[in-house]
């Protein structure tokens, strides 16, 4: 009898909570965590990062965050001083940033070039993107408030877009020089038929200056340091929306250690009919795989 119960007694020790044998979630290795992490994306590193005190620590190690940055994040941090502490108002060298910390500065905007007319910014676990304002482009007679004027908008990034009101050609030309990782990107033209006001706080769009744009198609042209090509031509035939026009794709390579040099052009050349109500905001540079291959995407 006595012995059934000192062995019953062993039996609920070796079996309760504090058994020597009770294991949980936070008793396995860190770095075994991290591995797994590494196959996560982003946001659900972060969620998995709540679990416990171990998970979290897995969770902020440069292992798992560094397979998130872009291959080529250190020359990106280095031209770009996205090492910089931005909250300290120190002259001396800032402590070195995490890898998550360079993670979560480059998915931020970051405005770049001499009138930081253009931006980039890191989608998370997707890709580079870049957009470049009009003004960062050669338009022909955008001087001439005859032809153009400048008109602010919340709804550009850049706080301005070009209103055509009315000309005979229409020449936009720009170039762009970046160090895109590597991988498919496509190029388009941010387009809006007719100009747009508020109204009692409803959005309003003004078509009755719009015309001539589907006598002839608009051509958009693209081409590379690489030698990469594309000719594209649309009639512009939807007003009162913003359209992302389709211009062409092209290929950074994995070996490339030179920035990309892109050409872009939109033109209406044909001299026979004059044409107004346009809007040009910018040009965006997106990673192929970011939504369906559409020749117009709307927004």
């Amino acid at each position: 009898m006595g012995s059934g119960i000192s062995g019953l007694a062993d039996h609920e020790k070796l079996t309760s909570n504090n058994g020597p044998f009770e294991t949980d979630l936070g008793d396995l290795p860190e770095s075994c965590i991290a591995l797994v992490l590494t196959h996560l994306d982003p946001t659900e590193i972060c969620k998995v990062g709540r679990v416990n005190r171990t998970f979290r620590q897995a969770s902020l190690t440069d292992l798992v965050w560094e397979l998130k940055l872009p291959e080529n994040y250190q020359i990106l941090v280095k031209k770009y001083h996205l090492d910089k502490n931005l909250w300290s108002n120190s002259s001396e060298e800032s402590r070195r940033l995490t890898k998550k910390e360079l993670y979560a500065r480059l998915c931020r905007p970051h405005h770049f070039g001499s009138s930081n007319n253009k931006v980039f910014w890191m989608e998370k676990d997707r890709g580079m993107c870049v957009c470049v304002s009009w003004k960062e482009m050669k338009i022909t007679g955008i001087e001439d408030r005859r032809y153009w004027s400048h008109i602010s908008s919340d709804e550009s990034r850049f706080s301005t877009i070009a209103f055509l009101k009315q000309i005979w050609w229409v020449e936009v030309e720009g170039d762009l020089e970046f160090e895109f990782p590597a991988g498919n990107y496509s190029l388009f033209f941010r387009l809006q038929l007719g100009k747009t006001s508020r109204r009692l706080g409803r959005r309003i769009c003004t078509v009755d200056q719009v015309y001539g744009w589907n006598i002839k198609p608009v051509q958009f042209q693209l081409s590379t340091s690489n030698g990469e090509e594309a000719t594209t031509k649309y009639y512009l035939n939807e007003p009162g929306k913003w359209i992302h026009y389709h211009v062409g794709d092209f290929v950074v390579d994995k070996y490339s250690s030179m920035p990309t040099k892109l050409k872009f052009s939109m033109t209406q050349i044909d001299c026979t009919h004059t044409k107004g109500g346009l809007c040009l905001d910018s040009l965006l540079i997106l990673p192929t795989e970011i939504g369906p291959k559409k020749s117009r995407l709307t927004s």
